[in-house]
């Protein structure tokens, strides 16, 4: 047993020692308390323990820190009477220290040993958890119980971490502070104080802040002593920093958190010669993948690089694991019977000693944990128990590692391309891995890879608002009529009232506009009559509105005309306003019908197409892209290479073509049904253009879209564009034509593979039963092309409820 003086928090302050007195007061009270309660010779021991404590008066009075050495043999009688008698010294780690800090001031020959370097007797240990706060946290734990019945907060221990003699080893331990034998009492009156209240805020972060004010420390005074036990708490403290680690993963760089993770690693292991690897499970498109950027974190991998192929050696490892994932140890890798190879390239980085563990999150494979040393034997079933423990937090570690790398992959897709659809993201995914993978490789001039699917079948098909030009200029032309004759009817009251000669010629200029809009020989110019209104017009009148004149002359002028003239003026310019105004002006009620109707047209469309698309995924993946125009367009492509893992077969192809012309037939009947309620009343026309091969498709990086790749490709996407308006040859009827079919084609191959959909569906009631062949105008390149139109039957809900 040792007396010393020394604070292991080296934050003892003059304010700290004012509040603090060292008394063994209480100690007494509880010896003699203990007395009374004992018989026999348990009571005599203590008795005698009792006497001998009190032979010196001055040892139930304060002491001062300074002479506590003083009373050696009084110490050693307290822990004695504190200690099981059982119980021996030696390795016991126990001492006593002030009230409310931990002022050591007596230990055993153990815990002293553990503080303390034995040659230089210095303090090797240093607090790592426990500060000036819990300090203060621990003196209002003793205010609160003792003066107002509250039980403690959270334990307030202080974790110190040791020196070991083995150099780089730390050891962890909990220093537990047993304050029953302090008293504290108010300087003055004790301040009275609600006990909820107290409670409530003693859960707040901010408790000790409101503490502090409502009970401040420096009323109160301290007296007593505390007993310290100090217990091994290293693989605790190790856990727990890794959980710390992982939890602020964000806070730290990749280097940072890779040697935080080891230094919590070694700590738990208990031994900082051995060292550690990681080797997530990273895949893309559920494949393998060797990820350059993180072969830091894998000893294999970086010897292999240095030494072999990294990628050959990883892949070869980690398939192994997957086939038969299981627990490799070798505590002498001379003798190993694993891979030659790999066993090489460890001994060229002077690893001797070996583990390979798996990995698991969720009962999930995910990585290899390996465990490396430069000693024969170095790794034994000791080190491995105790990192045994930290198996589930490496769990969440490697796939916490596998989420960002995923998270980088889909950031790239996000920068690189644009949203994507899940039957073609695997594509998108390959390229950005095979990106970020050059660049860690550091191959100048990094360019993403030409996205491609060849030997695709496309599907074509269009709804479009039968005549929407034509529509549109006639909305145009009646809102144009409208305003025209109100803003006709507004200069001729600033011409009358206020004699404003270039009000007739402003009218004049009006009436040659409405003249030019009405001539069914001339185009309309929407953009020449807006120019016309902001810049002739709307200066005008908006200088002789209410809220412009607020000039004292400009008011006596219109003044001078008779009051009625002057708010003719201003209600008339004001009603040209309300009239012209964009959103609510009867200006555009034509124009804002027809996008009404235009709108629930191409919702109820669009509707029916997201059906559709979520319905061929089940079948079989497909790409499916929609864009709108005055309807709406869509191109659907399928084959092998969208999803090659799964086997294509043709009738998958069927399949959609079918399925296609069904959807075609239910989206005439739909906007047929609108029609009703519609202000401007707008039949829609079904367009399918049938290519009977293949073609090949790539990504467009200016146009974030899919577009066809090849001469020969391009012709079916010009056809595309120009067969929307195309004539029946011989006439000037063209072949789209609302409540019904139009399919066009080059090849009579795949006609009776139609003719056979449409006589199911005129079976079904879905289709009438006037189905036409059709020769096609000869368009710009193209020629020979060919038509099957077919009605669609408005009735077939009736029809399909009977059946």
């Amino acid at each position: 047993m040792k007396s010393i003086l020394v604070d292991i928090t080296d934050k003892m302050s003059a304010d700290s020692l004012n509040l603090m007195v060292l008394s063994f007061t209480k100690f007494i009270v509880f010896l003699r308390s203990r007395v009374d309660l004992e018989t026999g010779f348990q009571k005599e021991v203590l008795q005698m323990v009792l006497d001998r404590i009190l032979e010196d008066p001055a040892f139930s009075k304060p002491v001062y820190t300074d002479k506590v050495a003083d009373y050696i043999d009084q110490l050693q009688l307290i822990y004695h009477t504190l200690v099981p008698s059982m119980k021996p010294e030696e390795g016991l780690l126990w001492g006593l220290s002030a009230p409310i800090d931990p002022l050591i001031f007596f230990v055993t020959d153990s815990l002293y040993d553990l503080l303390f370097d034995s040659v230089t007797e210095t303090l090797k240990a240093h607090v790592v958890e426990g500060d000036l706060q819990q300090d203060i946290q621990r003196a209002y734990d003793i205010i609160l119980e003792n003066l107002y019945g509250i039980s403690k907060s959270d334990s307030t221990d202080l974790i110190v971490c040791v020196n070991t003699e083995t150099p780089g080893e730390k050891k962890y331990y909990r220093i537990n502070i047993d304050s029953r034998f302090v008293q504290v009492s108010p300087k003055d009156k004790l301040p009275a104080i609600d006990h909820e209240a107290i409670k409530n805020k003693l859960q707040d972060p901010a408790g000790l802040e409101w503490l502090a004010t409502m009970l401040p420390l420096d009323t109160f005074k301290f007296e007593g002593f505390s007993v310290l036990t100090a217990t091994d708490v290293t693989q605790e403290h190790a856990l727990e920093e890794l959980r710390e680690i992982i939890l602020n993963r964000q806070d730290l760089d990749t280097g940072s958190y890779l040697s935080n993770i080891t230094d919590a690693l070694k700590t738990l292991a208990g031994d900082p010669t051995i060292d550690f690897g990681m080797m997530p499970l990273l895949k893309v498109n559920n494949k393998l993948v060797f990820n350059y950027n993180n072969w830091i974190s894998s000893r294999i991998i970086k010897a292999a690089l240095e030494y072999s192929n990294g990628e050959k050696a990883y892949l070869s490892l980690v398939k192994r694991y997957l086939n038969q994932p299981g627990y490799f140890v070798s505590n002498d890798l001379s003798q190993s019977e694993i891979d030659p190879d790999l066993v090489q390239v460890l001994k060229n980085s002077c690893i001797l000693a070996a583990a390979l563990l798996p990995v698991y999150h969720h009962g999930v494979f995910c990585g290899v944990f390996e465990v490396y040393s430069d000693r024969v034997n170095g790794i034994n079933e000791i080190i491995l128990a105790r990192l045994n423990h930290a198996f589930e937090l490496l769990g969440l570690i490697y796939q916490n590692t596998i989420s960002e790398f995923n998270e980088e992959i889909e950031h790239v897709i996000r920068d690189k391309f644009t949203s994507l659809q899940p039957a073609v993201t695997w594509k998108f995914r390959d390229a950005a891995w095979h990106y970020l993978q050059d660049k860690a490789k550091k191959i100048p001039d990094v360019a993403i890879e030409p996205i491609t699917f060849k030997g695709v079948y496309p599907l074509y098909g269009a709804v479009d608002i039968r005549n929407s030009t034509g529509e549109r200029n006639v909305a145009l032309k009646e809102d144009f009529n409208a305003l025209f004759a109100v803003l006709i009817d507004t200069l001729s009251v600033l011409k009358q009232h206020l004699g404003l000669y270039l009000a007739g010629e402003l009218i004049f200029k009006t009436r040659q506009m409405q003249a030019h809009l009405n001539d069914e020989t001339t185009h309309t110019n929407e953009l020449h009559l807006e120019e016309f209104l902001v810049n002739e017009i709307h200066p005008v009148l908006a200088h002789f509105s209410r809220k412009n004149l607020t000039g004292v002359n400009e008011r006596k002028r219109m003044d001078t005309a008779n009051n009625e003239c002057s708010e003719e003026v201003f209600t008339s310019v004001e009603k040209y306003f309300e009239f012209t105004d964009k959103q609510t002006g009867q200006a555009f009620a034509h124009r804002h019908a027809l996008e009404e109707s235009m709108q629930t047209i191409n919702s109820a469309v669009n509707q029916h197409l997201d059906i559709f698309k979520n319905q061929l995924q089940l079948s079989y993946p497909t790409f499916f892209d929609k864009f709108r125009t005055d309807g709406v367009e869509y191109d659907i492509y399928i084959g092998q290479s969208i999803d090659p893992e799964t086997r294509y077969h043709d009738f998958y192809l069927k399949n959609i073509r079918l399925a296609q012309l069904k959807c075609m037939a239910d989206i005439a009947l739909v906007t047929n049904e609108l029609l009703a309620g519609m202000e401007k009343k707008l039949p829609t026309t079904q367009l399918i253009f049938i290519n009977a091969g293949t073609i090949d498709i790539s990504f467009r990086d200016d146009e974030r879209r899919f577009d066809v790749e090849g001469a020969y490709n391009i012709r079916y996407q010009i056809i595309k564009k120009r067969i929307d308006k195309v004539h029946i040859a011989g006439t000037q009827e063209r072949l789209t034509q609302p409540g019904k079919i139009a399919m066009v084609y080059f090849s009579n191959s795949s006609i009776q593979e139609y003719i056979g959909y449409i006589t199911y569906l005129q079976q079904q009631g879905t289709l009438l039963a006037d189905l036409e062949y059709l020769d096609l105008e000869e368009l710009q390149g193209v020629n020979g092309l060919k038509a099957l139109r077919v009605g669609v039957n408005y009735v077939q809900t009736t029809l399909n409820e009977a059946q």
